[in-house]
């Protein structure tokens, strides 16, 4: 769910946010964390609605400010030369908001600060960072290489779920569409030939006539279920509650657990790069982890912070796989972590890459084994009777 806030925050004063939260409760101690104090909270009920207007385009926005930055401008004068070329009249908004800040002597990461509804807080993080070395422009390609793997990893797992999707989708509706309307006509024309057909064609009959006689009240139930079903699935503590019972099944749950730690060490190194001292990347990644992963990073944290070696302390809160935890080791004697978690990230996509592949080649033969065996069947039902009744007549 999706909340608007608005808050006082230390040395930003009051501020307005949008925040994706499963309560209430989370939401406000989100904003006590931060040391903030909270004027006003709603909730949003138009999270299942396209928003109107468009979305700022973070990626483009940092691809071009890096081309104009390698090409010799200042920041303010690629701010400028961003604002000049933007059509949206809304983007071109922001970013002259963001260069008037700069103008008054605020820092690019503190300008960014203001609008966390549009520049997440791993972006904020990096050039924050870069502000230190005073290399912005290996920030920005550090972050567009990072996105740009995570949206390959989503575009491959969303481009693999899409043909069995949409086959399970037009099967079910042909499915519907013989037992709605085809079945009722052929129970029509058998009901007066008295003759005995197989139970199952009796009832594929006797549903045509139940069809007929009550179809609205059928379609009414229906909508009825529907409108419950996407009610309840809706709600962010049944989506929880499925989602654990998902991940208890052994062969999906570790494969899940696999993906969330490619996520976690991508990110994580891709901040580690960036400068930023280990635990306070572990507090920012925390977020982007599913809840049940969220204590394990805590606690190696709180382990990493007591002296213990950061392989260790992942080992023991059990964020590692047996790969990842000699990957780390050798990255504590090279001393490059940063690049070694990037590296763990990436194996770790690649072996998630070869499951959905080997599933998807898996899943689709049995999809349409099993459709095919659904229709093939309501059909021969069908006609059985026609069969019956020409064995008669020979």
């Amino acid at each position: 769910m999706r909340y608007t806030v608005r808050a006082l925050l230390a040395g930003k004063g009051a501020v307005l946010l949008e925040l994706d939260a499963a309560s209430e409760a989370e939401v406000r101690n989100r904003i006590s964390a931060q040391g903030g104090v909270i004027l006003s909270i709603r909730r949003n009920f138009s999270g299942f609605l396209p928003r109107s207007g468009s979305r700022f385009p973070l990626s483009d926005f940092s691809q071009e400010l890096l081309a104009l930055l390698t090409a010799g401008l200042s920041l303010v004068e690629g701010i400028e030369t961003l604002v000049e070329k933007e059509e949206d009249s809304v983007t071109r908004e922001l970013l002259q908001q963001i260069l008037a800040r700069l103008r008054e002597g605020v820092t690019f990461s503190r300008a960014l600060e203001f609008y966390p509804q549009v520049f997440p807080s791993l972006y904020v993080a990096t050039i924050r960072a870069s502000e230190q070395t005073g290399d912005l422009g290996e920030a920005l390609s550090r972050y567009l290489v990072y996105q740009s793997q995570m949206d390959l990893v989503r575009k491959k797992l969303v481009g693999a779920s899409i043909y069995p999707v949409l086959l399970l989708v037009l099967g079910g509706l042909v499915a519907i569409f013989l037992l709605v309307f085809v079945v009722p006509k052929f129970s029509a024309i058998y009901e007066d030939m008295g003759t005995d057909l197989p139970w199952m064609s009796m009832l594929l009959i006797e549903w045509g006539h139940l069809v007929q006689k009550n179809g609205w009240m059928l379609a009414g139930m229906a909508a009825l279920f529907l409108t419950a079903a996407f009610y309840t699935f809706s709600r962010p503590q049944i989506r929880a509650h499925l989602l654990r019972a998902v991940w208890r099944i052994p062969t999906i749950g570790e494969r899940m657990r696999v993906y969330q730690l490619a996520r976690f060490y991508k990110t994580l190194g891709m901040l580690l790069r960036g400068g930023i001292p280990v635990t306070q990347a572990l507090e920012m990644v925390s977020d982007l982890l599913q809840p049940h992963f969220r204590p394990r990073v805590k606690t190696a944290a709180a382990l990493i912070r007591e002296g213990k070696a950061i392989s260790s302390a992942m080992q023991s809160a059990e964020l590692t796989t047996a790969v990842g935890s000699r990957m780390l080791r050798v990255g504590e004697r090279t001393g490059m972590m940063g690049d070694m978690m990037e590296r763990i990230g990436n194996f770790h996509d690649e072996e998630i890459g070869r499951w959905v592949e080997w599933m998807t080649k898996l899943i689709e033969p049995l999809l349409m084994a099993v459709i095919g065996t659904v229709i093939g069947g309501i059909i021969i039902l069908m006609y059985l009777p026609i069969f019956e009744l020409a064995g008669s007549i020979n």
